[in-house]
């Protein structure tokens, strides 16, 4: 199984003034499309499809099956990001949601019981083709503030930079500065609100 589109409710426009390689509401970022439905249709990461996907309520998560075969060609993004690394999932259960993903046929590779420096107790990793989807427990206090148990949602993107210092560079003060990931011997930054875009994005150095 593997992710062919993820939608995004943002303008294109905003996507290619960070560097991004958008084709009318299209960006690939290598293997994958990202699609650009607007801010009308809602915030951030809304939905995807997958590959050989048989079908299956995942928790929450919007998901498509698609038939259709990675793109041909992988435009250079002037920003230098080369790969999506991994898509963020956020979920109230993490237990119900990683049962609901595996009985679907995704394939789950570890669970992360320590917390991240975000506060977040456990996280639970997928493979899906040369993307990871990391989905992860939400803190308790952030359950209690949204009113309890909730499905599973989309929440951001971490996208591969072979370049990072001179990827930060050129993003001025949308991004914030690199500095050491929680994966031993990589390197992380992200965009900040100024960057204008209604999903979080990390950069991150290949792994």
């Amino acid at each position: 199984m593997s992710i062919d589109e993820l939608k995004v409710a943002d303008a294109p426009e905003s996507w290619a003034a960070l560097g991004f390689d958008v084709d009318g509401d299209v960006c690939i970022v290598g293997d994958v499309r990202i699609r650009f439905i607007g801010t009308e249709a809602g915030k951030g990461l809304t939905g995807w499809s997958l590959r050989d996907f048989e079908g299956g309520e995942l928790d929450g998560l919007s998901t498509a099956r698609s038939d259709r075969p990675p793109p041909s060609e992988q435009p250079a993004h002037p920003n230098g990001i080369a790969a999506i690394d991994h898509v963020v999932a956020i979920s109230s259960d993490l237990d119900r949601t990683v049962a609901a993903l595996q009985a679907a046929g995704l394939d789950l590779r570890r669970i992360r019981e320590e917390p991240t420096p975000a506060g977040a107790p456990r996280q639970a990793f997928f493979r899906l083709g040369a993307v990871i989807l990391e989905v992860v427990q939400a803190p308790a206090d952030a359950i209690e503030r949204t009113g309890g148990d909730r499905p599973a949602f989309f929440w951001g993107l971490a996208f591969v930079v072979p370049d990072l210092d001179s990827t930060v560079s050129g993003l001025g003060d949308r991004v914030s500065e690199a500095r050491p990931a929680v994966q031993p011997g990589r390197r992380i930054a992200t965009l900040r609100r100024s960057a204008g875009l209604s999903v979080p994005v990390a950069l991150m150095t290949p792994r």
